[in-house]
């Protein structure tokens, strides 16, 4: 008899626990379920008071008007490769060190972790003057090495200390196991390591791209010319002095977000499973 009013109370929780996280994702969600919306509207609903939360119908000029502006295709480019530049830069760089960190003991190695952990916790508003003036200095503004490198200072500690995690994870008698049958310790590190690290190298290059891709004021300040600019920086030519282009806004705003949500719903998985791992060990 004591188990049926248990259950009763269990299922009772459970299910406000689901309605609670129902609104709390219909709160988060609105704002992208808006911006889709709007950017399907007709222009003459974008503004319309009171506010239509179904449009009467859809168009896709907003879109054509979007993909039509002048350095749109070039913004985009800009945006790959200063993207997977990144990516692919911090992760090579990020595991060697992270593997050194987690597997040699070495003088210093404690005081290198804390510095990587303090680096984070400087707000990047306070480096941006800083930073240009030394980009300057080497005459590598207005130019994609130049941010590329710039982005790497700021991945690289949230990568090797992310990494590290995942490596410290993995039992060392395995790489050893490996060097006794003839592996070195590069061709251990390549055959035993890196597959097992394959789910931290996910989860690190997908917040290493959504960083890269979405940041804003270092491309704003390091870059020039129109068609050197990020996404993130033509989504401002919508707002001109004689008005914001909502409907054309809301079309590259979406645009510009499609690309990571789609890889990232791809590979939600292996995210989620890379950051509990590395969570708990190390």
């Amino acid at each position: 008899m004591s188990r049926k009013p248990r259950r009763v109370g269990i299922r009772r929780v459970r299910r406000r626990d689901n309605v609670a996280g129902l609104l709390v994702a219909a709160v988060i969600g609105f704002p992208v379920y808006w911006m889709v919306l709007t950017a399907f509207r007709p222009a003459s609903q974008v503004l319309s008071n009171p506010p239509v939360f179904w449009p009467n119908g859809f168009t896709l000029d907003n879109f054509s008007r979007a993909m039509g502006t002048e350095t749109f295709w070039a913004n985009v480019r800009s945006s790959v490769v200063i993207g997977l530049g990144t990516v692919v830069v911090s992760l090579v760089i990020g595991t060697l060190a992270a593997f050194a960190v987690a597997r040699f003991r070495f003088a210093g190695r404690k005081a290198f972790v804390v510095v990587i952990l303090g680096v984070q916790m400087i707000p990047l508003t306070a480096l941006v003057i800083p930073v240009y003036l030394l980009i300057n200095d080497v005459g590598m503004t207005d130019t994609l090495t130049g941010v590329i490198l710039t982005y790497l200072v700021f991945m690289l500690p949230f990568t090797v200390w992310l990494l590290r995690g995942f490596i410290a994870g993995i039992p060392p008698e395995l790489e050893e196991a490996a060097m006794v049958d003839g592996c070195t310790r590069l061709g251990a590190f390549r055959r035993v390591v890196l597959p097992l690290l394959a789910p931290g190298l996910v989860a690190t290059s997908i917040f290493a791209m959504i960083q890269a891709w979405n940041e804003y004021v270092l491309v704003y300040v390091l870059l020039s010319s129109p068609e050197k600019q990020t996404l993130s920086i033509w989504l401002v030519s919508f707002q001109t002095g004689f008005g914001t282009d909502y409907g054309g806004l809301m079309a590259g705003a979406t645009l510009t977000a499609l690309p990571v949500v789609v890889f990232f719903l791809i590979v939600q998985r292996r995210i989620a499973a890379g950051l509990a791992v590395g969570a708990v060990k190390g």
